[in-house]
């Protein structure tokens, strides 16, 4: 029964678990469910001024978390680049209050480089209050060097948007920490600080896009075990279009179950709980070929599905030991079917000015896809045995 992100909220709430996951594909809802989900436990426009805020009762990360950073690009100055902070208590806490910089930077270079160092610029801001001049403590800026062999740093430069993310994260992850280790404290007077006191949940949306298998392992460990350890009845949902992280986490955390999150053309969305891991309880590979021949069957192909079909072909090759998925491609359309396979799968940010596909780009899906069906058997094979 399909369902609004709102309702899809209400049910996580409802549900009142320590953990719940959730599968999806990249333009699902997953960003806009976390957003839902934020507005339930803390709504923005209440008239209860004694309300608090939402940061005082959950903490989120999405992709709107990075937008608190942005670079600094002065061309015209030639100024070394610089990650920019905006002002905000979320950096603020774990950094001014908690002088926790080196542990973000610990925990960015074990999941990036250890030898990309993060430096992170103090200004000091003085404020006229009560005709009195008070010095306040500001991070501001974030600037990355590279250390040579002889350990001395390159010149400021511009990290990839990779390894951004992933420093964002790392912030959030030291936050997190931090955050699970003050509630763990039973007795809420003995804590440090009370500002923590009406935590009640921790949402996450895919911090692992930019992450090789080892890393994206390690890093799912690594939150399990900080999953693990909270002991306040602090409750953590976590999303991820990635299958591999998902069956990391469900089995670190031991989860009885979870969930995928899918989206109608209507609109609308539907979260169907699954028993197991993706391996046992769904297949990955299998689902993303439903969804293809069901754009095909409703002729409603459009770009992300030349994503999805080039996934497929990506995880055949690896499956049969060829080197690139374009040699499974057929000899008499490689070169096109390459090109237009690689256009629209390079093109998907909703920013992109990139016409939808012609009704023969269409028809190359249909191809393609029951080439791979009927030339490598496996597929039914898996289907059968399914």
């Amino acid at each position: 029964m399909s369902k609004t992100l709102k309702e899809i909220a209400q049910d996580l709430i409802d549900a009142n678990k320590k953990v719940q996951l959730i599968y999806a594909f990249n333009g699902s809802g997953k960003t806009r469910l976390s957003r839902e989900f934020k507005e339930l436990i803390a709504p923005k426009d209440t008239e209860d001024e004694n309300a608090p805020s939402p940061r005082e009762k959950i903490l989120y990360y999405n992709a709107f978390t990075e937008d608190l950073f942005y670079w600094d690009n002065d061309l015209e100055g030639d100024a070394e680049p610089r990650l920019k902070i905006q002002p905000n208590t979320f950096t603020d806490w774990i950094l001014k209050e908690q002088g926790q910089d080196q542990n973000i930077i610990a925990n960015f270079q074990r999941y990036a480089n250890d030898k990309l160092t993060p430096r992170f610029n103090e200004e000091y801001k003085t404020k006229g209050k009560d005709d009195k001049d008070v010095t306040v403590k500001a991070f501001s800026e974030v600037t990355f060097s590279l250390r040579g062999g002889d350990d001395a740093p390159s010149p400021n430069l511009k990290i990839s948007k990779g390894e951004e993310s992933n420093f964002i994260w790392s912030i959030f992850y030291t936050l997190l920490e931090q955050v699970i280790t003050i509630l763990n404290v039973a007795e809420p007077s003995e804590r440090e600080t009370e500002q923590f006191d009406q935590l009640q949940y921790v949402f996450i949306d895919d911090p692992v896009s930019s992450l090789d298998e080892n890393h994206l392992i390690e890093l799912a460990i690594d939150l399990a075990k900080l999953i693990r350890s909270s002991e306040s009845g602090l409750k953590f949902i976590i999303s991820t279009h990635n299958p591999l992280f998902y069956n990391v986490l469900y089995n670190e955390v031991k989860a009885k179950s979870g969930y995928i999150l899918r989206r109608f053309d209507d609109g609308s969305f539907d979260i169907e709980e699954k028993k197991g891991d993706s391996n046992k309880s769904f297949s990955y590979h299998l689902y993303i070929k439903r969804l293809i021949e069901q754009a095909i069957e409703k002729n409603e192909v459009q770009r992300y599905h030349f994503t999805l079909l080039r996934n497929l072909y990506e995880k055949a090759a690896n499956f049969l030991g060829y080197p690139q998925w374009s040699d499974l491609l057929p000899e008499n359309k490689q070169s096109y079917s390459r090109l237009v396979m690689n256009f629209y799968s390079h093109r998907t940010l909703s920013n992109e000015e990139v016409a939808e596909p012609t009704e023969p780009e269409k028809q190359t899906v249909k191809l393609l896809l029951e080439h791979l069906k009927d030339t490598y058997g496996f597929w039914k094979q898996e289907e059968q045995n399914g």
